[in-house]
């Protein structure tokens, strides 16, 4: 996806930019503007290198929650994109979307930035159906999005 250009930003971060993280940015997105928050949501991979199985430029799990949900997936939706310092620099919140996968990425590539990463804890495919971790993401997007209305 774009990276957002006006207000306050969100850096969602996930291992392959393909399923949780942006699923976490379309919805962070689609509900910051219903609300008119003044943030917006891009989100990047931690670890694009391990995506090269990944069919397409999302995941059809996001397609599906997005669909299940009633927001449209913006198009054209871009193709996953690796993480950069730009990318940590130009965020005024970063969240990585589990810890125990994610810690360990960020402290090898981005050590730097680590201490600025809220985490979460949403298993991928291999330890959560996607509805279930979809779920979870929007507990998590939703009580992010009532935390950041309350800043000044």
């Amino acid at each position: 996806m774009s990276q957002p250009t006006n207000g306050r930003r969100v850096l969602f971060l996930c291992t392959g930019n393909y399923y949780r993280s942006r699923f976490a940015e379309i919805l962070f997105n689609r509900r910051a503007a219903e609300l008119k928050l003044g943030w917006s949501a891009f989100s990047r991979a931690l670890a694009i290198e391990l995506g090269s199985c990944n069919v397409g430029p999302i995941s059809q799990h996001t397609r599906d929650a997005c669909r299940a949900r009633g927001i449209n997936v913006p198009e054209p939706i871009a193709f996953p994109c690796g993480a950069s310092d730009a990318d940590f620099r130009s965020a005024d919140h970063v969240v990585a979307l589990k810890e125990a996968e994610h810690r360990a990425y960020l402290r090898q590539k981005f050590p730097q930035w680590i201490d600025r990463v809220e985490f979460w804890h949403v298993h991928d495919l291999d330890q959560a159906l996607p509805e279930d971790a979809c779920a979870q993401i929007e507990t998590h997007v939703e009580q992010l999005i009532t935390r950041l209305a309350d800043r000044p």
